[in-house]
Order: C-alpha cells, then structure tokens, then sequence
C-alpha cells in the first residue's frame, strides 16, 4: 500500500532501455553458444579453417582469457566514465571483431579476433547490469533483472539452434557475420535511448588495484584452461592458478589499505553481498559443467547434427522465460532464501537426471533435465543478482555488475574445465579398445570420445565395436561428472539457507544513494 502512494523515481523510458540492454546482452552471449555447433566446421579443411583441436579449444579459450581478466577493470571505468559510453563502445570493437572472425583466413587470425571480442563483451555485460540499476527504481529493480536473466537463458539456447540453421544453408562465417546488424542496431537505440549516468564522485583511480585485477584474474582464467587441456597436475597449470590467487589476495591487502579502493573489499564482510557472489558462482560451475558434456553426449553419442542438438537446449530457454521474470514477485512472497534454495535444489534435481541417462535412452528426458534446469536458474540468478545489486549505491553499480560478472565466467570456466577434466579421466580409464587396432588409433580414441569417432574409419571391422566402447565410457563418465555437479548445486542450496536473508516484514532495506535517481536521470 505504502509502495504504490511513494512517487517513481526511474527513468519514463525504462523499460524500452531495458529493451535496448537485452539486445546487447543476447549478441554477447549467444555468439559463444553458436560458436559451439560450429567446431566441427571450422575444424573441417574442406569447408573451414582446418583448424586442429588445440587451434579449436583456443578460439573458445581467447575470448575467455580476455573476457574475464578485464571484466571487473570496465566494470570500475564505466562506472568513472560512463555506463552508455562503455555499451556503445563494447558494441562497436565486438562488431568489428565479428567482421574480422566472419572472415578470418587461418586459425591464429580467428583466435586473435575472438580475444578482441571478449575485450568489447567485457564492455558491454557490466553496463547492462549497471544501466539496469540506474534507470529503474529498486521496488522494479528485481522484475528488471529477471528479464535480464531471461535473456541470458534465451541466448545460451538458441545460439545453437540459430547456429544450426546457418551452417546448414550458409558458410561457418556466417555464425559470426549474424552479430554485425544486431550490434548496428544495438549502437544506434543505445545512442538515442539510454542515458548517460556515472558516479558523480568516483576519487582517484586506483591505478594498482586495477592492474592487479588484470593480472590476477587473467592468471586464474589461464590456470584454469590449462587444468580443463592439461590436468590441474601439470606445472603450467597449477603454477599459473598458485600466482593468480597469490595476485588476488595482494589485491585484496591493497583494497584494505588505499584511500580510493577500486572495489570496498569490506562489501564482503556483507552476508547478503558474500553469500550471493558465492551462489553465482557455484551454480554456474555446475550448470555449464553440464552443458559442456550434454552438447558432447547430444553430438557424439546420440549422432544428432548441429540443428537437432541445438533445439534440445530450447526447453532450458523456455524455462528461463517462463520463470525468470516472475521470480521478483516470488521472492517478494516467500523471501530470496526460500526462492533461491528452491531454484538450487532443481537445478541439482535437473543435474542429478543426467545419472539415468544413457545410450539408448529416450530423448525426452534429456528435454525435461534443461528444462527443470532453465526453471530452476530461473529462481536463482535474479534474486541473487539482485542482491548484489542492492547492496551497493547506484553511482557503484558497475563495480557491482562487474563483480557479478566476474564471479559467473570464473564459475563456468571452473565448471567447464574441473568437470571437462573429470569426463576426459574417466573415459580413459574406462575405454578398452577391440583387440587388433593399430597403436596410433587406439591412443586416438582413447583422448576422447571425439577422437574415437575420428579414427572409427581407420578401425575397419572393428569400427562398430571400438564405437560402441567409446559410447559406453563416455556415458560413465557423463555420470561421474553429473554427481560432482549435483553436489556444487547443493552445496550453493546450503549456502542460500545458511546465510540468504529470510522473507521480509516490509520492504527490502536499500542504501539511500540507491532509491535515489542519478542527477543526469533525473533531467533525462
């Protein structure tokens, strides 16, 4: 009663920004979740670049690397320069990037172009979040941030599909060409509808604290790869991880100590801050840990092509836009601990499937695990988004974003990469080649389910028998992983209970600079 007399105070044209930011949210994300149908076309000498499994891993990989290391540095530079300024800008270099991938002649050129695109990607993901938050009123913040979630659930499904459709009819460039008119567009409603906002007193930038996070957490991003190729055993691997962490808390002792830190580390000691970042993380280790050997089990085992595999994440995407936008109201009913444990425990209910699913069985359930699980990330990222969010004033809101951000592409490398490491150890140790293979073949297949159906031809006879095993390891080690990320997901409910705020008497507590307009909204 008392919310509806209070006068709004966000922006009039709100809700077509928030249009505008899902645009450039979904040509970010989607262009990664194409990229992964189109491996195999790149890979082929004939109709790509020829490239090798290496060249392959590191096109994914540079994007990555650069994505991370400098989300949380533009993060920190919108916020000092301007949050539309970092969105145009991160729009135009990954357009331009996407021109240069659309037509790369080699590998190494794709590579290269890929990284420019996680530099522009790094621009864009913490000015949409930090838009979000200026030119909505915290009472319609949640709702905001729920179609924002959406939208990240709707690009990570059909990227594949759209991915599908153009490799069938088009050649493997046309996967990147397809961001240029988005990002036309995006450039020109960003110029006319957003406004401009910043932190009115940003201080003096932290010069040091920046170029630790850089360094720090492109160390831990690079450590992490190297575990996913090498093994987390290997001394490039765990050396590099060693020095990133060592790098973050020197970061962390910096913060503690300078006049204008870059980022309050004390904002930690805030359970609801703390325990929100954590749930982020862990549940996107666990969900793209999923996804990475879902797509390998949908391509490799089942035989489904590009298209097929692809419209079988379209459930995820349906559950995300069903639920992501009404998981404001429901934790407005029932409180972030109550929605938040509930979306945890789905999303381990949806992982935990992925242990009854094997050769032969029906399709159909693999639909209902990515849809329990779109369902239940549907009811956790919002509110936990959210509650970063609120914790910080709205002039801090890119270092909030960047935060966030930071926290879910470190979670899903780490999930991609520990996970991926799991299936590929596991599927080793449980191939047993048909007897009479030559030596090279059988080291082939044993590296990877991939590397079986490669070298299936040079088996003769054997073929179908040498098939039949990789699908069989393969399958064992799908199960050993979905018990690992089961137990991240529920291990992240534990933490949505132990320390997520309960259901509210009234409304939620928000920082004061946060419910008030920034002065260049309030003459927009």
């Amino acid at each position: 009663m008392e919310t509806q007399a209070q006068p709004q105070t966000g922006h009039p044209r709100r809700w077509a920004i928030l249009g505008v930011l899902v645009i450039s949210l979904l040509v970010v994300v989607l262009d990664n979740t194409v990229l992964n149908v189109a491996m195999r076309t790149i890979a082929d000498p004939d109709r790509g670049l020829g490239a090798t499994q290496s060249e392959l891993e590191w096109s994914i990989n540079s994007y990555t690397l650069v994505f991370a290391g400098l989300l949380f540095t533009a993060g920190i530079l919108a916020d000092r320069w301007g949050r539309r300024l970092s969105l145009i800008a991160g729009l135009i270099v990954f357009g331009i990037a996407s021109l240069i991938s659309a037509y790369a002649t080699s590998p190494d050129q794709l590579i290269g172009a890929r990284a420019l695109m996680g530099l522009g990607a790094a621009a864009v993901m913490p000015a949409t979040l930090s838009i979000i938050s200026n030119v909505f009123d915290p009472r319609e913040r949640p709702r905001a941030i729920g179609v924002w979630a959406g939208a990240v659930g709707l690009a990570v499904a059909i990227g594949p599909v759209l991915g599908g459709v153009l490799l069938e009819h088009f050649w493997w460039g046309s996967v990147f060409l397809i961001n240029v008119p988005i990002v036309i567009a995006g450039v020109a409603l960003a110029a006319v509808l957003v406004p401009e906002s910043r932190d009115p007193r940003p201080g003096r930038i932290d010069v040091i604290g920046v170029l630790l996070s850089i360094v720090g957490l492109t160390l831990l991003t690079y450590g992490v790869i190297k575990g996913g190729e090498d093994g987390f055993g290997h001394l490039a691997a765990w050396s590099t991880l060693a020095a990133g962490i060592l790098i973050m808390v020197a970061f962390v002792f910096w913060e503690r100590r300078v006049a204008y830190p870059s980022l309050d580390v004390r904002l930690f000691l805030n359970r609801q801050f703390s325990a929100s970042t954590g749930i982020i993380g862990l549940v996107f280790f666990a969900a793209m840990g999923a996804m990475f050997f879902g797509a390998f089990y949908l391509q490799m085992v089942r035989g489904y092509g590009p298209l097929a595999s692809g419209a079988l994440f379209v459930p995820f995407a349906l559950g995300q836009l069903i639920f992501a936008p009404a998981s404001a109201s429901m934790v407005k009913r029932f409180g972030p601990r109550a929605v938040s444990t509930v979306g945890l425990l789905l999303v381990a209910g949806s992982l935990a499937i992925w242990t009854f699913i094997g050769v032969d069985t029906p399709i159909a359930l693999v639909a209902v695990a990515f849809f329990v699980q779109g369902v239940g990330m549907a009811n956790v990222m919002p509110p936990a988004t959210e509650a970063i969010m609120a914790t910080l004033p709205r002039e801090k809101a890119g270092v909030g974003s960047a935060v966030s951000n930071t926290i879910r592409q470190l979670g899903g490398a780490l999930g991609v990469a520990v996970l991926g490491a799991v299936v590929s150890s596991v599927y080793r140790d449980h191939l047993t080649a048909p007897a009479g293979l030559p030596a090279d073949v059988v080291e082939t297949a044993r590296e990877s389910i991939a590397g079986a159906y490669a070298v299936a031809g040079q088996a003769g006879p054997a073929a179908p028998a040498l098939l039949d095993v990789a699908n069989a390891s393969f399958v064992t080690a799908m199960h050993y992983a979905a018990i690992g990320s089961t137990v991240f997901a529920l291990l992240g409910a534990v933490v949505a209970v132990l320390w997520l705020p309960g259901k509210r008497r009234s409304e939620p507590v928000v920082p004061t600079t946060a419910g008030e307009p920034d002065r260049e909204l309030a003459g927009a």
